[in-house]
């Protein structure tokens, strides 16, 4: 796993400062408060400051404790979205663990260049399939390939990575319904659609599901409503299948991935180029005139540089995903970002809405 950099380590020092302050000088006030109104004693102040501030420090300097490990040997997984980015460096990793790795790619038949290059590998234990995750006739043709290649299919399929996924931009004004429609179509539908198809295999192996999501599945920013939606669907559908999944022994992982855009070229420069030219193309005449080009291409440069100054190293979420797929105790949660999107989303995530506004105006 990659290390903090200073910048990271600086932060989260000027973070654990400024919580300091606040439990210093305002958590007091409001805890005085608050137990004088349902008639707590004055020591329960002292208690809770100290119970919070453990809790914080538990939370952000003891490392991750030993939850053991499951076997790998004769396990296999599938992954979606393997022509590149994640799923395409999750596939090799997984198959040097000793995993059976099922690719699903999106251009196999287009003789796609993530796909010839893993069945370049030329191992029993690494197959590649096409596999379109907004289409129902490959998604159960899928089934029946990993059905077809298990060697032994009565004790089901181990794992299932939902990676497949796109990104887009822009604000709701400028985002046409369809446009809204193509994003959930993939990132949302899609993972539902996967599931869905392979949960009896993977309920008879007491298995896992691994569904990659976003930081912005619980945060919102702006210019990402479409994104955004998508994500919260994600979010929203793990959860439930957790609930619904345990009393068959299956376990539900999210991956709330952040910045990654320059790692996985999930969207460049030019992408965001040519989705700013069609949204301005397609808006109606009335909304270009009010908010006007100068402010248009001012966001759109916005959103390139948000791709440039992205993390060029996955390997958070690869080790994210491969501990939820081999701890005999994986978390629900993982939050695999640097630690300036790790303070922002549990400050949007968890302070009262006004507060969290003040501090990020968009």
């Amino acid at each position: 796993m990659s290390k903090f950099s200073y910048v990271q380590m600086a932060l989260m020092v000027l973070f654990s400062f400024l919580l300091t302050l606040s439990l210093g000088l305002w958590l007091p006030e409001i805890l005085s408060a608050f137990v004088k109104l349902f008639g707590f004693t004055e020591d329960m102040v002292t208690h809770s400051i100290v119970l919070i501030y453990l809790m914080f420090v538990l939370c952000l300097a003891v490392p991750a404790l030993p939850r053991g490990s499951v076997k790998v040997k004769d396990k296999a997984i599938l992954i979606t979205g393997c022509d590149k980015g994640f799923g395409f460096a999750l596939a090799k990793h997984l198959h040097t663990q000793g995993f059976t790795v099922f690719a699903g790619c999106l251009l196999k038949d287009k003789n796609g260049e993530g796909a010839q290059t893993l069945e370049k590998m030329k191992c029993e234990r690494l197959k590649v399939l096409q596999m379109n995750v907004c289409t129902d006739e490959e998604v159960l043709q899928a089934v029946e390939f990993v059905k077809s290649q298990l060697k032994e299919p009565e004790k089901g399929l181990w794992g299932v990575v939902n990676n497949a996924g796109i990104s887009t931009f822009g604000e709701v004004e400028f985002t046409s319904v369809a446009h809204y429609k193509e994003v959930a179509d993939v990132n949302l539908w899609g993972t539902v659609r996967v599931t869905k198809a392979f949960l009896p295999l993977i309920r008879q192996a007491k298995g896992r599901v691994v569904n990659v999501a976003s930081m912005l599945g619980r945060m919102a920013i702006a210019s990402h409503s479409a994104y955004c939606i998508s994500n919260y669907g994600i979010e929203a559908f793990s959860d439930c299948l957790r609930y619904e999944q345990q009393r068959w022994g299956v376990k539900i992982s999210i991956i709330e991935s952040g910045n990654y855009i320059a790692a996985t070229s999930i969207l460049t420069r030019d992408h965001v180029e040519s989705i700013a030219d069609r949204m301005w193309n397609e808006t109606a005449e009335i909304v270009r005139e009010d908010y006007g080009k100068a402010y248009f291409d001012r966001q759109t440069m916005i959103m390139k540089s948000f791709c440039s100054n992205s993390s060029k190293d996955m390997s958070l979420i690869i080790d994210a995903i491969t501990d939820a797929l081999t701890s005999k105790y994986p978390y629900c949660r993982y939050e695999p970002m640097s630690a300036y999107w790790w303070v922002r989303l549990h400050i949007l995530a968890y302070l009262p809405a006004p507060v969290a506004d003040w501090l990020y105006k968009y």
